[in-house]
């Protein structure tokens, strides 16, 4: 798969990229799949509700036990009761975790990056570096590189870089082991650097 390699000026050549990684087919129920799941262990219990032990009722028997004519109430904390405990709470200790084997997790990686090279969201850089830790110089390296929303996937995140664009709104940079299926899509470019490509062929291929 030939893809476009920039330099400083934003001027493109070709670059022969692995088959093995931007070559293969698109898998829609795979992508699904393993996006459905990043997501799900991403997210963490929030819901709470409060059982028959934990709401605060008295523990005195409301009336007699028998007599009254009334149906038999041990306390009022029951779940039958109005403002009392529900019988079954949702709990934030809940466990929203679902499992993908290796082999899909890279065959979805793949399938999304060969897609994105298809539609032209993959570009090559040899390297990506600053001399300084300047939010206003990698905008204008991004600027002249023709890219506004990307993740950048470098081989390893120089402290200038990541300083200079932790605060531009549409720019992420990782490193290969760290690009998860939702930013791969999520950005309108992805810009991987060489060095970046080598490690994802010895990762997924």
């Amino acid at each position: 798969m030939d893809l476009k390699l920039l330099n400083d000026q934003g001027q493109a050549a070709t670059f022969s990229a692995p088959d093995t990684i931007f070559g293969r087919d698109f898998n829609e129920a795979l992508v699904h799949q393993i996006v459905v799941a990043f997501q799900a262990n991403a997210r963490s219990g929030n819901r709470a509700q409060k059982d028959r032990a934990e709401v605060k009722h008295s523990t005195k028997k409301p009336w007699r036990q028998k007599g009254t004519g009334r149906a038999r109430a041990g306390m009022t904390s029951s779940p039958l009761w109005r403002g009392g405990g529900r019988a079954f709470p949702n709990s934030p200790e809940e466990n929203f975790s679902q499992k993908v084997n290796k082999k899909m997790y890279r065959a979805g990686i793949r399938s999304i990056l060969s897609q994105l090279a298809r539609e032209d969201r993959v570009a090559v850089v040899d390297t990506f570096t600053l001399e300084s830790p300047k939010t206003k110089l990698a905008a204008a390296k991004l600027k002249s590189l023709g890219l506004d929303s990307v993740l950048i996937i470098t081989d390893n995140v120089d402290e200038n870089v990541y300083l200079a664009t932790r605060n531009l709104p549409h720019v992420a940079v990782v490193e290969p082991r760290y690009a998860d299926p939702l930013s791969l899509i999520h950005y309108k470019k992805v810009l991987i650097t060489k060095p970046a490509i080598a490690q994802l062929e010895e990762m997924l291929g």
